[in-house]
């Protein structure tokens, strides 16, 4: 079973920007990763995902903002822009399939424990 390790969380200004990082415990194929974000009260929320094959899906609420890519055992998530909405704790998830979706969490196998994210006005 992969284990996910996040990094990179904090507290920024709006309009400012942050990396998260993902560590995987080891180099899974096929992968499907992405990152979720929650906060109290509410689902997991999709945010952006990259498949085994380097496909790219985002919220329309990461569009144009939020840029997630993956190296060897790492998954980033850059974050520009960032706003007062976007304050939440972000999850690294990883399906081991080729292809995931974001509007369920479901499918998911393994998660990471999270990392705060808080932008404040």
């Amino acid at each position: 079973q992969v284990q996910l390790q996040e990094s990179g969380g904090g507290a920024v200004q709006a309009g400012g920007s942050l990396r998260l990082s993902c560590r995987m415990s080891s180099l899974i194929n096929p992968v499907c990763m992405a990152w979720f974000r929650q906060t109290p009260g509410n689902e997991r929320e999709g945010i952006a995902r990259i498949d085994n094959t380097g496909g790219v899906i985002y919220a329309d609420s990461a569009k144009g903002r939020f840029t997630i890519s993956k190296e060897y055992t790492f998954v980033y998530l850059d974050m520009n822009n960032l706003q007062p909405e976007d304050t939440a704790k972000y999850y690294c998830a990883a399906r081991l399939a080729w292809f995931c979706v974001l509007v369920d969490a479901g499918p998911y196998e393994a998660w990471g424990q999270g990392i705060q994210v808080t932008v404040s006005s």
